[in-house]
């Protein structure tokens, strides 16, 4: 029996009230998550302006966000756009993230610094709304500390963020289906699954920052010590017969489009 048989014939034998974004577990112990709310922002950029940005943004903008409640989750240069800046923003909840966003962008940090932010920046618009998928499939930051400041840790890893774009709301079938399925042949082939989330829909409370509507995803992130992993990662999947010959194609018949994929370094002060 093939690996999709099998699920299939899992999810039919198990009563619909159980299909739930997640299974309770009496002897499993709580994971802490980071953020119910999270924000993916790609930011295009003036040539030659990136550098400008991260150094202002690293400088001036993390300690004073997380000041008023905002966790700075990861800030990012594309590897393959050298004008566009990747970051993630979490918050608490819907009401909590209109109150922290007013209060940054009406205080004296944003006021100080907008000027040379925005001289920077081409379109900020390109923001994805999300929370986790499953109360667990949030990031865990265990005990890890963000670089000071004045640090020039030079940092290797790769974190890939890969965004599957669907028809509908992503229900728990597709859930079950990532995490059953695509996870472990991920896991297999050398990357570090850090978390997966879903299209939040709620009204968007700060319609001063945009983001974009009428979008139905699914993104998961994964982290590799170096682009190298990565592409050996990339190998091992394309040789693998079930990724191949089965995976793969159950991806393309349920999304709407190719995956879009972005291949981030992270900045030396990035939480991520």
């Amino acid at each position: 029996m093939s690996i999709l048989r099998a699920l299939k014939f899992v999810m039919a034998t198990v009563p619909f009230a159980a299909q739930t974004f997640a299974v309770e577990k009496p002897d499993a112990q709580p994971t802490e998550t980071c953020c119910p709310i999270v924000e993916l922002r790609q930011y295009t950029l003036h040539p030659g302006k990136r550098d400008v940005l991260i150094d202002l943004f690293d400088r001036e903008f993390v300690e004073s966000q997380e000041a008023l409640g905002m966790k700075v989750i990861g800030q990012f240069r594309d590897l393959d756009n050298p004008n566009r800046f990747v970051w993630l923003r979490g918050f608490q909840d819907m009401p909590s993230r209109a109150q922290a966003l007013k209060d940054f962008y009406g205080g004296p940090v944003w006021r100080a610094h907008r000027a040379a932010a925005n001289a920077t920046m081409i379109d900020s618009n390109n923001v994805l709304l999300l929370h986790p998928a499953t109360p667990t499939s949030g990031f865990s930051f265990g005990n890890r500390e963000r670089s000071r400041p004045d640090s020039n840790e030079a940092r290797s890893e790769l974190i890939v963020a890969t965004i599957y774009y669907l028809e509908a709301s992503v229900d728990a079938a597709f859930v079950q289906f990532f995490e059953e399925i695509v996870k472990p042949a991920v896991t297999g082939s050398g990357a570090t699954v850090l978390a997966y989330f879903v299209t939040e829909h709620s009204e968007n409370t700060f319609p001063a920052l945009p983001v974009r509507e009428g979008e139905d995803v699914f993104v998961w992130f994964a982290r590799f010590n170096d682009r190298a992993g990565y592409e050996r990662h990339i190998a091992a999947l394309t040789q693998s017969p079930p990724w191949r010959d089965e995976i793969s194609k159950e991806l393309k018949r349920r999304l709407k489009r190719a995956p879009e994929i972005l291949k981030l370094s992270p900045t030396t002060r990035s939480l991520l």
